[in-house]
């Protein structure tokens, strides 16, 4: 049976969106505290996120049906080497986020601004930006990323303890599910416990994502809107975070298979 089909190059790009709009959202802080609009740049935020999740949604019972659809004696090679070209996409995906950075950089101030003096309205955003004036003028703003871009950028001032946490986290977020729907196949008499697990193991994820790292880029946002921090240092973080992030979805190869070996062992303890 081919390892690349149809619905796996339908996963895949739905993976690839997926990682590179969470890349881009780093560049909302950024745009946020660029024109001093911390506020607006949030609410924009909130809707990448929004619209990142919405995609992993959907892709998920897709993701799960690979291995319904498996033949039974090649089904744990052949939905082992499917999902690596999955979490080989979020790779792709956080790579083609970086390349966009700049240009979503400066697409997300004037967008932050438009929505300022729109009242926060998204829709009216979103009907605003679907016009040819404005997408022609989008246009315009597309920038390949420069070496000069990290002029200025010293390796002392990369926190290595949150560059680690970060990279641990997205390797975790990115396997979360797929290593349990493996670990599905790994035990099938405990197959439902183990697809029930990747919400306990993305919800973990989250809360360190929210607890370690937010936190951190949001009160250096905060900093430099009030002239106490300044904009390279959170040009700075902002990059080791997305660096870390790339290396984080190559560590979910390493990890992929233990963690699932360790869901099937955990699912012991719950039946």
């Amino acid at each position: 049976m081919d390892i690349i089909t149809d619905k796996v190059i339908l996963i895949a790009l739905f993976i690839l969106i997926i990682h590179c709009i969470e890349t881009l959202a780093y560049s909302v802080r950024i745009s946020g505290a660029r024109v001093r609009l911390i506020a607006s740049g949030l609410a924009l935020f909130n809707v990448m996120v929004i619209v990142s999740r919405l995609a992993n949604m959907m892709q998920q019972p897709f993701t799960g049906s690979l291995i319904d659809t498996a033949p039974p004696e090649q089904a744990l090679t052949l939905v082992e080497s499917q999902y690596r070209v999955i979490i080989g996409a979020s790779t792709v995906g956080t790579i083609v986020g970086i390349l966009l950075l700049p240009t979503f950089i400066a697409i997300f101030s004037r967008s932050i601004i438009h929505l300022s003096r729109l009242n926060g309205s998204v829709p009216a955003l979103v009907q605003q930006g679907l016009k040819w004036r404005m997408m022609k003028r989008g246009i315009r703003h597309i920038r390949l990323p420069r070496l000069t871009y990290l002029n200025g950028m010293k390796l002392r001032d990369f926190p290595i303890k949150l560059f680690l946490i970060n990279m641990i986290v997205t390797s975790v977020y990115t396997i979360g599910v797929l290593s349990a729907l493996y670990a599905s196949l790994l035990a099938p008499e405990r197959a439902s416990t183990a697809i029930m697990a990747s919400g306990l193991i993305n919800g973990v994820a989250t809360i360190l994502l929210v607890i370690f790292i937010d936190p951190k880029i949001s009160v250096l946002a905060d900093q430099v809107v009030n002239k106490k921090g300044s904009y390279l240092s959170l040009k700075t973080i902002s990059i080791m975070m997305i660096t870390s992030r790339l290396l984080g979805t190559l560590l979910a190869q390493v990890l992929f298979i233990p963690g699932a070996y360790y869901v099937a062992w955990f699912t012991k303890f719950i039946v």
